[in-house]
Protein backbone atom coordinates (compact mmCIF):
# COMPACT_ATOMS: atom_id res chain seq x y z
CA UNK A 1 0.00 0.00 0.00
CA UNK A 2 0.96 3.46 -0.78
CA UNK A 3 1.79 6.34 2.03
CA UNK A 4 0.93 8.92 -0.39
CA UNK A 5 -2.49 10.67 1.35
CA UNK A 6 -5.43 10.11 0.00
CA UNK A 7 -8.03 13.17 0.11
CA UNK A 8 -10.12 12.36 3.46
CA UNK A 9 -13.22 13.44 1.87
CA UNK A 10 -12.93 10.91 -0.68
CA UNK A 11 -12.51 8.17 1.87
CA UNK A 12 -15.25 9.80 3.59
CA UNK A 13 -17.11 9.18 0.77
CA UNK A 14 -17.00 5.59 -0.58
CA UNK A 15 -15.98 4.49 2.72
CA UNK A 16 -19.02 5.72 5.10
CA UNK A 17 -21.73 7.87 2.45
CA UNK A 18 -22.23 6.14 -0.62
CA UNK A 19 -22.40 2.89 -2.51
CA UNK A 20 -21.31 3.29 -6.07
CA UNK A 21 -22.01 -0.52 -7.04
CA UNK A 22 -25.87 0.55 -5.87
CA UNK A 23 -25.47 3.80 -8.32
CA UNK A 24 -24.19 1.92 -11.64
CA UNK A 25 -26.76 -1.17 -10.73
CA UNK A 26 -30.15 0.95 -9.90
CA UNK A 27 -30.17 4.73 -11.12
CA UNK A 28 -30.98 4.78 -15.02
CA UNK A 29 -27.56 6.93 -16.00
CA UNK A 30 -25.64 4.53 -13.95
CA UNK A 31 -27.04 1.57 -15.84
CA UNK A 32 -26.13 3.48 -18.87
CA UNK A 33 -22.52 4.21 -17.44
CA UNK A 34 -22.15 0.31 -16.84
CA UNK A 35 -23.49 -0.81 -20.12
CA UNK A 36 -21.55 1.58 -22.28
CA UNK A 37 -18.46 0.68 -20.76
CA UNK A 38 -18.22 -2.78 -21.28
CA UNK A 39 -19.83 -2.29 -24.87
CA UNK A 40 -16.56 0.13 -25.12
CA UNK A 41 -13.94 -1.96 -23.59
CA UNK A 42 -15.29 -4.90 -25.22
CA UNK A 43 -13.91 -3.64 -28.81
CA UNK A 44 -10.68 -3.02 -27.63
CA UNK A 45 -9.62 -6.19 -24.92
CA UNK A 46 -7.61 -9.00 -26.16
CA UNK A 47 -8.66 -12.57 -25.59
CA UNK A 48 -9.35 -13.93 -22.69
CA UNK A 49 -8.09 -15.60 -20.49
CA UNK A 50 -5.70 -12.00 -20.79
CA UNK A 51 -4.63 -10.33 -17.23
CA UNK A 52 -6.88 -7.14 -16.58
CA UNK A 53 -5.44 -5.17 -13.60
CA UNK A 54 -8.77 -2.69 -12.40
CA UNK A 55 -7.27 0.26 -10.64
CA UNK A 56 -9.76 1.84 -8.56
CA UNK A 57 -11.94 -0.51 -9.32
CA UNK A 58 -14.38 0.12 -6.09
CA UNK A 59 -16.20 -3.39 -5.07
CA UNK A 60 -15.91 -5.00 -8.73
CA UNK A 61 -18.53 -4.24 -10.61
CA UNK A 62 -16.47 -3.82 -13.52
CA UNK A 63 -14.11 -6.77 -12.29
CA UNK A 64 -17.36 -8.92 -12.32
CA UNK A 65 -18.40 -8.98 -15.67
CA UNK A 66 -14.75 -9.77 -16.88
CA UNK A 67 -14.40 -12.24 -14.52
CA UNK A 68 -17.68 -13.67 -16.19
CA UNK A 69 -16.07 -13.19 -19.74
CA UNK A 70 -12.76 -15.51 -18.62
CA UNK A 71 -10.30 -12.72 -17.31
CA UNK A 72 -7.76 -13.32 -14.91
CA UNK A 73 -8.43 -10.07 -12.90
CA UNK A 74 -6.71 -8.40 -9.88
CA UNK A 75 -8.10 -5.05 -8.07
CA UNK A 76 -6.25 -2.76 -6.19
CA UNK A 77 -8.26 0.46 -4.36
CA UNK A 78 -7.87 2.64 -1.42
CA UNK A 79 -10.84 2.13 0.61
CA UNK A 80 -11.02 -0.94 2.99
CA UNK A 81 -14.72 -1.20 2.46
CA UNK A 82 -14.41 -1.48 -1.69
CA UNK A 83 -11.54 -4.26 -1.34
CA UNK A 84 -13.26 -6.84 1.01
CA UNK A 85 -16.59 -6.46 -1.36
CA UNK A 86 -14.46 -6.92 -4.42
CA UNK A 87 -12.14 -10.03 -2.76
CA UNK A 88 -15.50 -12.13 -3.58
CA UNK A 89 -15.05 -11.46 -7.23
CA UNK A 90 -11.59 -11.33 -7.33
CA UNK A 91 -7.58 -10.94 -5.95
CA UNK A 92 -8.27 -7.20 -4.19
CA UNK A 93 -5.96 -5.54 -1.95
CA UNK A 94 -5.71 -1.70 -0.77
CA UNK A 95 -3.42 0.82 -3.12
CA UNK A 96 -3.10 3.92 -4.42
CA UNK A 97 -3.17 4.04 -8.00
CA UNK A 98 -0.09 6.25 -7.95
CA UNK A 99 1.92 3.95 -6.20
CA UNK A 100 1.34 0.46 -7.60
CA UNK A 101 3.01 -2.31 -6.09
CA UNK A 102 2.79 -4.78 -9.26
CA UNK A 103 6.01 -5.88 -11.34
CA UNK A 104 6.55 -3.82 -14.36
CA UNK A 105 5.25 -5.39 -17.82
CA UNK A 106 2.88 -7.62 -16.00
CA UNK A 107 -0.67 -7.33 -17.47
CA UNK A 108 -2.00 -7.27 -20.41
CA UNK A 109 -4.83 -3.93 -19.96
CA UNK A 110 -4.89 -1.50 -16.92
CA UNK A 111 -7.95 0.34 -16.24
CA UNK A 112 -8.62 3.03 -14.49
CA UNK A 113 -12.02 3.93 -14.00
CA UNK A 114 -12.11 6.03 -10.87
CA UNK A 115 -8.95 7.21 -9.94
CA UNK A 116 -8.65 10.56 -12.41
CA UNK A 117 -12.38 11.30 -10.71
CA UNK A 118 -10.23 12.75 -7.32
CA UNK A 119 -6.83 13.60 -8.31
CA UNK A 120 -7.11 17.23 -8.91
CA UNK A 121 -3.34 17.98 -9.02
CA UNK A 122 -2.21 17.04 -12.69
CA UNK A 123 1.38 15.75 -10.87
CA UNK A 124 -0.95 12.86 -9.38
CA UNK A 125 -2.55 12.51 -12.38
CA UNK A 126 0.52 12.32 -14.24
CA UNK A 127 1.77 9.51 -11.56
CA UNK A 128 -1.43 7.45 -11.61
CA UNK A 129 -1.31 7.17 -15.54
CA UNK A 130 2.64 6.60 -15.57
CA UNK A 131 2.11 3.79 -13.18
CA UNK A 132 -0.22 2.18 -15.45
CA UNK A 133 1.80 2.26 -18.47
CA UNK A 134 4.48 1.27 -16.01
CA UNK A 135 2.53 -1.96 -15.39
CA UNK A 136 0.78 -2.79 -18.82
CA UNK A 137 2.74 -4.96 -20.93
CA UNK A 138 4.61 -3.86 -24.39
CA UNK A 139 1.29 -3.23 -26.25
CA UNK A 140 -0.79 -3.62 -23.25
CA UNK A 141 -4.01 -1.59 -23.24
CA UNK A 142 -4.67 1.28 -21.21
CA UNK A 143 -8.20 2.78 -19.96
CA UNK A 144 -8.79 5.57 -18.14
CA UNK A 145 -12.26 7.47 -17.34
CA UNK A 146 -12.90 10.83 -16.29
CA UNK A 147 -15.65 12.99 -15.54
CA UNK A 148 -16.30 15.30 -18.17
CA UNK A 149 -15.83 19.02 -17.51
CA UNK A 150 -19.43 19.70 -18.66
CA UNK A 151 -21.02 16.99 -16.55
CA UNK A 152 -22.36 19.11 -13.53
CA UNK A 153 -24.03 21.85 -15.90
CA UNK A 154 -26.27 18.97 -17.06
CA UNK A 155 -26.62 16.82 -14.12
CA UNK A 156 -28.07 20.36 -12.07
CA UNK A 157 -30.47 20.87 -14.82
CA UNK A 158 -32.06 17.25 -14.15
CA UNK A 159 -32.72 17.92 -10.60
CA UNK A 160 -34.50 20.99 -11.48
CA UNK A 161 -32.11 23.41 -9.28
CA UNK A 162 -29.69 24.90 -11.98
CA UNK A 163 -31.55 28.35 -11.35
CA UNK A 164 -30.96 28.68 -7.67
CA UNK A 165 -28.31 30.88 -6.75
CA UNK A 166 -26.17 28.36 -4.54
CA UNK A 167 -26.66 25.94 -7.15
CA UNK A 168 -25.45 28.24 -10.23
CA UNK A 169 -22.14 29.52 -7.77
CA UNK A 170 -21.53 25.84 -7.38
CA UNK A 171 -21.38 24.92 -10.99
CA UNK A 172 -19.77 27.72 -12.70
CA UNK A 173 -16.94 27.53 -10.07
CA UNK A 174 -16.60 24.01 -11.62
CA UNK A 175 -16.48 25.39 -15.22
CA UNK A 176 -14.46 27.61 -14.31
CA UNK A 177 -11.94 25.85 -12.32
CA UNK A 178 -12.14 21.88 -13.61
CA UNK A 179 -12.61 21.01 -9.33
CA UNK A 180 -15.20 20.40 -7.10
CA UNK A 181 -13.86 20.57 -3.08
CA UNK A 182 -16.06 18.40 -1.96
CA UNK A 183 -17.95 20.69 0.65
CA UNK A 184 -20.93 19.73 -0.13
CA UNK A 185 -22.79 16.24 -1.24
CA UNK A 186 -20.48 14.83 -3.70
CA UNK A 187 -16.72 14.39 -2.99
CA UNK A 188 -13.59 16.06 -4.34
CA UNK A 189 -12.98 15.95 -7.96
CA UNK A 190 -11.66 16.91 -11.18
CA UNK A 191 -13.71 17.45 -14.42
CA UNK A 192 -11.86 16.92 -17.63
CA UNK A 193 -12.48 18.05 -21.18
CA UNK A 194 -11.58 15.86 -23.77
CA UNK A 195 -8.98 16.74 -25.68
CA UNK A 196 -7.11 17.43 -22.11
CA UNK A 197 -7.30 13.33 -21.16
CA UNK A 198 -5.91 12.43 -24.16
CA UNK A 199 -3.04 15.02 -23.77
CA UNK A 200 -2.08 13.32 -20.22
CA UNK A 201 -2.37 9.81 -21.77
CA UNK A 202 -0.25 10.79 -24.67
CA UNK A 203 1.89 12.43 -21.74
CA UNK A 204 2.07 9.10 -19.93
CA UNK A 205 3.92 7.29 -22.89
CA UNK A 206 0.37 5.77 -24.09
CA UNK A 207 -0.06 5.72 -27.88
CA UNK A 208 -3.09 5.59 -30.50
CA UNK A 209 -5.42 7.05 -27.65
CA UNK A 210 -8.63 7.08 -28.39
CA UNK A 211 -11.40 8.93 -26.10
CA UNK A 212 -15.59 8.76 -26.03
CA UNK A 213 -18.51 9.84 -24.39
CA UNK A 214 -19.72 7.19 -22.54
CA UNK A 215 -23.40 7.91 -21.81
CA UNK A 216 -23.22 9.86 -24.85
CA UNK A 217 -25.13 13.22 -25.20
CA UNK A 218 -28.89 11.94 -24.06
CA UNK A 219 -27.99 11.06 -20.85
CA UNK A 220 -29.08 14.20 -18.94
CA UNK A 221 -32.67 13.59 -21.07
CA UNK A 222 -32.98 9.59 -19.02
CA UNK A 223 -31.45 11.06 -15.56
CA UNK A 224 -34.20 13.88 -16.03
CA UNK A 225 -37.37 11.84 -16.74
CA UNK A 226 -35.86 9.49 -13.52
CA UNK A 227 -35.99 12.30 -11.61
CA UNK A 228 -39.36 13.54 -12.14
CA UNK A 229 -42.76 12.23 -10.70
CA UNK A 230 -44.07 9.07 -12.09
CA UNK A 231 -43.03 5.64 -13.67
CA UNK A 232 -39.42 7.08 -14.55
CA UNK A 233 -37.71 6.60 -18.19
CA UNK A 234 -39.30 4.26 -20.06
CA UNK A 235 -36.91 1.27 -21.99
CA UNK A 236 -37.47 3.09 -25.48
CA UNK A 237 -36.07 6.27 -24.07
CA UNK A 238 -32.81 4.72 -23.06
CA UNK A 239 -32.56 2.37 -25.89
CA UNK A 240 -32.83 5.98 -27.61
CA UNK A 241 -30.42 7.49 -25.24
CA UNK A 242 -27.85 4.70 -25.82
CA UNK A 243 -28.22 4.86 -29.44
CA UNK A 244 -27.79 8.20 -29.37
CA UNK A 245 -23.65 7.25 -27.87
CA UNK A 246 -23.26 5.07 -30.10
CA UNK A 247 -24.26 7.72 -33.08
CA UNK A 248 -22.03 10.62 -31.55
CA UNK A 249 -19.18 8.33 -31.43
CA UNK A 250 -17.44 9.86 -35.08
CA UNK A 251 -18.41 13.69 -33.66
CA UNK A 252 -16.21 15.07 -31.43
CA UNK A 253 -17.81 18.25 -30.40
CA UNK A 254 -20.78 16.19 -29.21
CA UNK A 255 -18.06 14.92 -26.10
CA UNK A 256 -18.65 17.93 -24.21
CA UNK A 257 -22.50 16.91 -23.60
CA UNK A 258 -21.31 13.20 -22.33
CA UNK A 259 -21.36 12.20 -18.41
CA UNK A 260 -18.19 10.91 -18.64
CA UNK A 261 -15.15 10.42 -21.21
CA UNK A 262 -13.04 7.04 -21.39
CA UNK A 263 -9.95 7.28 -23.17
CA UNK A 264 -8.56 4.16 -24.28
CA UNK A 265 -4.87 3.87 -26.10
CA UNK A 266 -1.80 1.34 -25.84
CA UNK A 267 1.76 1.23 -24.39
CA UNK A 268 4.62 1.13 -27.06
CA UNK A 269 5.20 -2.35 -28.12
CA UNK A 270 8.69 -2.25 -28.41
CA UNK A 271 9.01 -2.89 -32.22
CA UNK A 272 10.68 0.51 -33.00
Amino acid sequence: MSNLEVAPSVMRFYGETVNEDSRLRSSADGRMELARTQELLRRFLPPAPARVLDVGGGTGIHAEWLVKDGYDVALVDPVPRHVEVASSVCPAVVGDARALVEPDDSFDVVQLLGPLYHLPEPADRQQALAEASRVAKPGGLVAAAAINRYASLFEHVTYAHLHTERIQASVSKILETAVYDGVRGFTLSYFHRAEELVAELVAAGIQDVQVFGIEGPAWSLVKAAEQQPGDGPTDDLIASAMAAARMAEPYPELLAASSHLLAIGRTPDGSQ
